[in-house]
């Protein structure tokens, strides 16, 4: 297991204090960052950043961090402060390919099988990727589907990357009065290219309602529709219960391109989606929540490889957070 050093741990405690504070009874959202690709570690912080501004939240957010206590994606055995987890109220993930150890492992699924809310973008289809037993049959494919709905199958391209718009997002129309589409106007166009979850004999995994569906605007499937059809759903809601038998509710959308959430629908889909999950619909505006930025966003386009090297983490999980 990878161990920041002591250091990181006092600098981490300069840069943010304690996991942002407010109001001991405002919920405790702890987004899980650590893929290679989407730069999960720059949207996640922006969106705590929204929750804790503006709308008074508890927050922290969990970094894969090297063996210098830097921020590196690339580095898949380690995501730090995830004892956080322990008084999460809501927990969103946003990793691709972990191989996490045993112990970091368990408070994931200890948290899961809790009954407490969960949101997932993107790349947590395939969360993990254990090379072997005892983890891979569980990990790689059978747990996200359980938890989020679907594991990897496949996207329709890997072109244009952050030059053109892929997919084109309309909202279902049995779902035009959910609370999470509140003020996300639709149609609206994303880099994200899109993920195919169903049909061609796929199936979403447990009773999902579909809240918005993509159509792909390029696609390499484009002679084999009847196998990948070119349209998907790319946000929707579903329950999972685990060991402890409790329902959670659980909000997941593929969208999550660093540069989708340069735009207010997507932003807006995240946070009224947290609120859903942790139950507060009621407090979701007419007009959605409030997604204006809380500081700069300005990342670095996704690939693999292409994270920030200098990055400086924000909302670091307090030395000792937990219960």
């Amino acid at each position: 297991m990878i161990r920041p050093l002591a250091r990181w741990t006092f600098a981490a405690l300069l840069l943010t204090g304690l996991a942002a504070r407010g109001d001991d009874k405002a919920p405790h959202v702890v987004f899980i960052t650590g893929d290679e690709e989407y730069r999960s570690e720059e949207s996640l912080p922006m969106l705590a950043s929204i929750l804790d501004k503006v709308h008074g939240f508890r927050v922290s957010v969990c970094y894969a961090l090297d063996a210098e206590g830097k921020v590196d994606p690339n580095t898949l055995t380690n995501i730090a402060g995830l004892e956080a987890l322990d008084d999460a109220d809501l927990v969103v993930m946003y990793t691709r390919f972990r191989k996490l150890p045993d112990d970091q492992l368990a408070r994931i699924k200890k948290y899961a099988d809790s009954g407490r809310p969960l949101v997932g973008f993107r790349t947590a289809t395939h969360a993990f990727r254990y090379d072997g037993p005892p983890h891979a049959a569980e990990m790689n494919d059978d747990w996200p589907r359980k938890v989020f709905g679907q594991k990897w199958i496949t996207h329709h391209g890997h072109f244009g990357d952050g030059e053109e718009m892929l997919t084109r997002v309309s909202v279902a129309p049995d779902q035009a009065g959910h609370p999470i589409l509140r003020g996300v106007e639709s149609p609206f166009e994303v880099f994200s290219w899109l993920y195919h979850v169903e049909g061609g004999g796929d199936s979403l995994e447990g009773a999902c309602d579909r809240l918005l569906i993509g159509k792909a605007l390029k696609s390499g499937h484009a002679r084999e529709f009847d196998r990948f059809p070119e349209t998907n759903p790319v946000a929707w809601t579903k329950t999972f219960t685990g060991a402890e038998g409790k329902p959670a509710r659980v909000f997941f959308t593929t969208l999550g391109h660093p540069f989708d959430f340069k735009a207010e629908p997507m932003r807006k889909l995240a946070l009224n989606g947290i609120f859903w999950a942790l139950g507060k619909e009621a407090d979701i505006p007419a007009d959605g929540l409030d997604a204006d930025f809380a500081v700069p966003y300005e990342p670095n386009n996704s690939g693999v490889g292409g994270f920030k090297r200098d990055l400086a983490p924000a909302y670091l999980p307090a030395a000792g957070a937990g219960r």
